[in-house]
């Protein structure tokens, strides 16, 4: 499946540059850039020339007057997702829509069919979720989900804890030039649109969920922190979701609880984000011990 991913997100990162002032006018030369993006030299002239149709700059590689970058000339975040982001997001929705509980079979050929991936995609995905346990592989690419137990979903939540508190003050602290800021907003947006629609679309939530947290995170970028997040998003953004109990209430309450961390991030005021993150990421923890219990017959 060929996306250009490498293309896409070479040019947000471009524009990112442009919005912060750290490329100058005119553009540097292709060898500067690549330098600046690591991407090879036919992805930086295909950002040029993106840049150049787009009447972001002239063909003399300079700024056009009088054009501000707006976040509509971002490639949206779905297109410049990785194979692994893609997968990931893809077997999330699937376990989440199929309502799969502990003890269920998964076949890596069944869902390389159906989310339109090479088998060994998803083999590699599952294979990093089995080191925590989650998962078993079984004979003749087959696995089983095990599920987990309340005291790693307690080890688990304390270190989002942390990871998430120090990524939302840094996100407060981002100058007025961060394209965070614009993204911010358009997720604003999504989740008042959701927040209208609540009655028909709560399933929604998980995904707009995942999205608004994966943007605090880009606040303090760290490789460990993100390969981490990928078993957090697992737990946090998807698994209370299978006990079916109140689920509309509660993703109406989530989705309060994150326009409140949103106006406080909005804020820069750094002890109204502590105390909106705080209380959204508690009332997660106590969801998510709630749907350990299995619900009475």
């Amino acid at each position: 499946m060929k996306t250009d991913t490498v293309f896409k997100k070479a040019f947000n990162r471009t524009l990112d540059f442009m919005v912060q002032g750290e490329i100058e006018d005119p553009l540097p030369s292709e060898n500067e850039l690549r330098r600046r993006l690591g991407v090879s030299r036919t992805t930086i002239r295909k950002v040029l020339k993106e840049l150049v149709c787009r009447d972001i700059v002239s063909t003399a590689r300079s700024r056009a007057e009088d054009r501000q970058i707006q976040p509509a000339d971002y490639f949206p975040d779905v297109e410049t997702m990785s194979r692994n982001l893609h997968v990931e997001q893809q077997f999330m929705e699937w376990m989440l829509r199929g309502d799969t509980r502990p003890g269920t079979l998964i076949n890596e050929l069944d869902l390389a069919r159906q989310f339109g991936v090479a088998t060994s995609g998803i083999r590699e995905f599952l294979i990093r979720f089995s080191r925590f346990g989650l998962l078993e592989k079984r004979p003749n690419s087959g696995w089983i989900f095990e599920g987990f137990t309340e005291d790693f979903a307690l080890e688990l939540f304390e270190i989002r804890m942390m990871f998430e508190l120090r990524s939302a003050r840094l996100f407060a602290r981002q100058p007025d030039q961060s394209p965070l800021w614009a993204k911010l907003d358009a997720l604003k947006r999504a989740h008042l649109d959701l927040l209208s629609e609540i009655e028909h679309r709560f399933h929604d939530f998980s995904s707009l969920d995942n999205r608004f947290h994966r943007l605090v995170n880009e606040a303090s970028p760290n490789r460990f922190i993100d390969d981490f997040y990928d078993i957090i998003t697992f737990i946090f953004h998807y698994h209370y979701q299978w006990n079916k109990r109140d689920e509309k209430q509660r993703n109406h309450a989530a989705l309060v609880e994150h326009l409140a961390y949103i106006d406080a991030l909005l804020s820069h005021d750094l002890s109204r984000v502590e105390v909106a993150a705080g209380a959204h990421l508690s009332s997660a923890k106590e969801t998510l011990l709630r749907s350990l219990v299995p619900a009475a017959a």
